[in-house]
Parts: structure tokens; sequence; C-alpha cells
């Protein structure tokens, strides 16, 4: 039998944390962090990342893997996801992913990356071309066209010439060895359970949340992480809770807003992750969260 990786996922403010920590104390698994932002050390509060009291009870992974100023990519993910995932099974215990972030997520389901490796140098170059010179390099590398590429995105005309100029193939010649590799977890059997709760009441957890992150000192943990060099990594800047309390730094945010601001932010993130789960997931386990008495539910008797 294939060896079960477990996913137990579903929109932010949802309550994943306590229901994965209860199923995976009862089935002895260890959890497997798919949350785009707990890689970072110091960014605590703002991500709810689990506690070290809760990280006591289960051990997690992928979480506090690199400075807040440190980029992470789905490809050194991956690379660290299935060296987590081979070494728990070794220890012959169950593996629960857990999260909601979904590019992330979705390196468990399917292939995300090709195996092009970007040398600095390439990069630089094309970081030095104005939007309009990379989009016409980009044209001359592949005279039979740019497929589905949306080439009115800068980042994406970007990372397509960078991929490009590497390889020295054309963008049809990638897509195509891309369709062909095997999904990076093909040798296993994935379960997934999302939970989700009613609009109405996910924005109450929401509010209350909020509210919690900032009594326990998110602008103070935002005042740090800026000394340490967020704003170096624009993914972490940008994400909700963060880049609120930077504005609110700035002045550019009054501080009698930010939590409304952060609230309403939240909801709209949680609004396409469920569009997210709805179109990109595989048929799946849904389970309204508010009804579940027992962690057994989650997956029933897989």
């Amino acid at each position: 039998m294939k060896p079960v990786l477990h996913i137990l996922t579903g929109p932010t403010a949802v309550g994943k944390t306590e229901w994965a920590l209860r199923w995976a104390e009862r089935a002895g698994a260890e959890i497997v962090s798919c949350d785009s932002l707990l890689f970072y050390r110091g960014m605590d509060i703002g991500t709810a990342k689990p506690t070290a009291a809760e990280r006591a009870r289960v051990p997690h992974h992928l979480i506090d893997l690199c400075a807040v100023d440190e980029r992470m990519d789905v490809t050194a993910y991956l690379a660290r996801a299935r060296q987590a995932v081979a070494e728990i099974e070794q220890r012959g215990r169950a593996v629960l992913v857990t999260g909601g972030s979904g590019f992330y997520l979705k390196s468990f389901l399917a292939p995300v990356a090709d195996a092009v490796e970007v040398p600095e140098e390439t990069r630089a170059a094309v970081a030095a071309m104005t939007p309009e010179a990379a989009l016409a390099r980009l044209r001359e590398l592949n005279p039979a066209g740019l497929g589905a590429l949306d080439s009115a995105n800068p980042r994406r005309v970007v990372r397509a010439l960078e991929r490009c100029l590497a390889s020295g193939r054309e963008l049809r010649e990638l897509a195509a060895e891309f369709a062909r590799q095997p999904a990076p977890f093909a040798g296993h059997r994935i379960e997934i359970c999302e939970l989700e709760r009613a609009p109405v009441e996910l924005a109450l957890r929401i509010e209350r949340r909020v509210a919690a992150m900032l009594e326990a000192g998110l602008v103070e943990e935002v005042r740090r992480l800026r000394s340490a060099g967020l704003e170096r990594n624009p993914s972490a800047a940008r994400a909700i809770g963060y880049r609120e309390v930077l504005a609110c730094l700035d002045g550019r945010l009054p501080a009698s807003a930010l939590a409304a601001e952060i609230a309403k932010n939240t909801r709209a993130l949680v609004k396409k992750q469920r569009t997210w789960f709805r179109t990109q997931l595989p048929a799946h386990r849904v389970i309204a969260a508010e009804t579940l008495r027992d962690e057994r539910e989650l997956f029933g008797a897989s």
C-alpha cells in the first residue's frame, strides 16, 4: 500500500491549528507546515505561528527556517518538505500537512516548478532591463510565440526570460518538459480535509484574532522585524498584518483604523482562499468546523 499524506487545510482563522494538534496526537503524527509565512523567524504574532507549547505537543517541521530578510520560494520549500516527509516516515510516524497557502499546498499535489536553475548573474542582468526591453528580448527568444504567458505582467515576463536565458530553450519546450514531470509525491496516497465556517462566524473570529494579535504586541513585533530587514523581503513585508502596521508606523494609516484594515484585508484573503480550494483542489472532504466533535472525523477511516 502507498504511504498516506494527510492534508488539513482551510481559510485563515478557521481553526486548523488546534484540530491539527488533536489529530496528530491521536495518530502519532508529525506536522509539516504549509504556510508561506511561518518560514520566517520572528514573524510570530502576525502569522498566528504555533506557540512553543503547541510545538511541544507535536513535532512541527518547516517553521522558522530563515531570517525575515531571506527569500523562500516553492522550489526550496518542496525540497525541504520532501526531506521532512521522508524522515518522518522513516521514524514510522504519520504525516499531517497543514496550512492554507495555496501555491505551497499545490506542491504536494502536482508539479509547481521546473528544474531550471537561474544563475544570479542572469537574474541581475534581467533585473537591469526595462519591462519593455525584457518583453522584446523574450519575444526574440521565442519566435513561435509566448503561449499562455501573461505578457502584460512584468513579473511573469521577467521569470520567463530568466528561464529561457538560463536554459537556452523556448517557453514551449519548457512547458512541454514541465507537463511530463510526475507529481512530487506521486508515490503517496493523499487524503485532504478542508475545514470551513459560515462567513459571518469566520468574520467574527477574524476580528477577535486581530484584536488578540494587537494586544499581544503585533506593532512591536513589526518594529523589531523592520530593524531586522523585513522590507528587504517583499513577500514578508506585504503580508496581511505586517503591511498595515508598516503603513501605520509610517503615518499612512491612522492607528484607530489599524484593526479594521487588517480584518478587512484578511476577509479578502479568505475569499481568495475559498475560491482556490474550490477550483484547485481535487475531490476532498469538507467539514464545517463548528460541527466537529472528534478529531477522528477529519479523515474518517483513512
